[in-house]
């Protein structure tokens, strides 16, 4: 799987009018934290090649990118938790969870 990396607030803007085209994924990943790094293994893990037409996948290290995490949750309306997956579409969040409630099959069945 390709993650395309998120580190710059400029970005928020590009990902919310990609998100009109195709779902936008963002994961939020604290290196600091086991679950975190279990989280993303298992979506990861369960990614299929076709996945990256249906969804446009991105990847924030919110330790060394708080600041883009922050304006995430103000622009999204979406409050911050990590490990986290938010998924944007036409411009909003229609979906999001944390720790172990990030799952591959519902971010998936959230995309139609």
């Amino acid at each position: 799987m390709s993650w395309k990396k998120l580190d710059n607030i400029s970005q928020i803007e590009e990902i919310l009018n990609e998100s009109k085209e195709k779902p936008v994924l963002v994961f939020k990943h604290s290196s600091r934290c086991s679950i975190s790094s279990m989280a993303w293994n298992r979506v990861e893990r369960n990614w299929k090649t076709e996945d990256s037409e249906k969804i446009s996948p991105y990847f924030l290290d919110l330790i060394a990118y708080r600041e883009v995490s922050n304006a995430i949750a103000e622009t999204l309306s979406v409050p911050h938790a990590s490990p986290q997956v938010i998924l944007i579409k036409d411009g909003k969040a229609i979906y999001e969870n944390s720790h172990m409630g990030i799952s591959y099959q519902d971010i998936l069945s959230n995309t139609n």
